[in-house]
């Protein structure tokens, strides 16, 4: 029997492995930072035994509230990921599960590897709807992808999309995903309408570097990208760097950064209620926008979620409330679960790959009801 996770966006530690029925691990914390909670690892050897996996740190995690109620997933194929019987007690994780195969892989959520990523991005820009753009470079030296998805001009609107600021949340890829292959479709009413009056920005992975290394919120560097916005470094945090710069060259009328939570079992979207420039406009922007899409689809819901800032009390560091303020335009963070969804719960799938595609599709919708109140 052998545990191993030296590949993309792997992340384990073995204490002890010989006895399958007491399998024990640990969680790495990322390259340079003390944070700690994504892991991915495969089981090999160990068909027809029934598993009992232990993760022995899972109480000095960066977020141990996220435990009660989440089950593991697990695949054959890394494409259908379903959960396994979960538990959380005296700070250890456990998990059970008897293979069927020889060989299987475990993870926090579904992952979208770099691989993934390549295949996304070369398949998008084969439509004649959609360009692919070098922003730049990482830490380590990876190219920083921008899908250009519409005909630019001065009259359309600018819609900005970002994904993965911190890696171990590969949700917020596969929603991007979803936005991409929607609007991509020619025979889809409300894409063909949203292009003729928007043209959409979308970096579908901010943080490569930090999704391949399997870490939970930092870059190369030891960055939490989401807290670099106000004064992004070019050397340490490039990623933040090269799209703010492609930002203030495009202009943006509509910014969404897109990212999951490891405590709600919901997804929500968090607003810009204190940034200083929040008015009428963009208070009605933002509350039509979040309770038509709740609308459209159950998935999402305006109930739960994140306290708003107090009136001038936002972090202008973080990315949402810092180009809110900049751009003086209507800029949400969206969250997905990683416990599943409290109020659509799937026992065997949880908050599946699919579901994150299928919410992204979804918020074009919401999109196009608001779009020609933006200016």
């Amino acid at each position: 029997m052998k545990i191993s996770s030296n590949f993309d966006s792997g992340n384990i530690e073995i204490i002890n492995a010989e006895k399958h029925d007491n399998i024990r691990l640990k969680i790495r914390t990322d390259y340079y930072s003390d944070t700690l909670q994504w892991f991915y690892f495969r089981l090999h050897g160990a068909e027809g035994f029934p598993c009992t996996m232990h993760i022995e740190n899972a109480g000095e995690v960066s977020y141990p509230e996220g435990w009660p109620g989440y089950k593991v997933y697990a695949s054959y194929d890394r494409l259908t990921w379903f959960c396994v019987p979960t538990s959380y007690n005296d700070g250890v994780l456990t998990f059970e599960h008897t293979p069927i195969e020889n060989s299987m892989f475990f993870a926090y959520s579904p992952p979208y590897t770099y691989d993934q990523h390549l295949d996304m991005v070369s398949a998008a820009q084969l439509s004649p709807l959609c360009v692919v753009q070098f922003l730049g470079e990482t830490v380590e030296g990876r190219d920083i992808d921008l899908l250009v998805v519409g005909e630019p001009s001065e009259n359309k609107r600018k819609i900005w999309m970002i994904a993965r600021q911190h890696p171990g949340e590969p949700q917020a890829e596969w929603f991007t995903q979803g936005v991409v292959e929607r609007l991509l479709d020619e025979n889809d009413p409300v894409s063909r309408t949203l292009l003729s009056k928007a043209v959409f920005y979308i970096v579908p992975n901010m943080n490569i570097d930090g999704s391949i290394s399997g870490n939970l919120r930092v870059n190369a560097s030891g960055r939490n990208l989401n807290r670099e916005w106000k004064n992004p470094d070019e050397s340490l945090s490039p990623e933040v760097y090269f799209v703010r710069n492609k930002m203030e060259e495009t202009g943006v009328d509509m910014f969404f950064d897109i990212h999951a939570d490891e405590g709600l079992p919901y997804a929500f979207a968090s607003g810009i209620e204190g940034i200083p420039s929040y008015d009428d406009r963009l208070k009605w922007l933002q509350e039509n926008f979040t309770a038509k899409w709740a609308e459209y689809t159950p998935d999402f819901q305006t109930e739960h979620g994140y306290p708003p800032n107090e009136p001038g009390k936002a972090n202008l560091n973080i990315g949402s409330k810092f180009v809110g303020e900049y751009f003086k335009c209507m800029s949400l963070t969206i969250e997905m679960p990683f416990k599943d969804n409290a109020n659509l719960p799937d026992k065997h799938f949880g908050w599946s790959l699919v579901r994150s595609l299928k919410l992204g599709e979804s918020i074009l919708n919401p999109i196009s009801f608001v779009i020609d109140r933006l200016r």
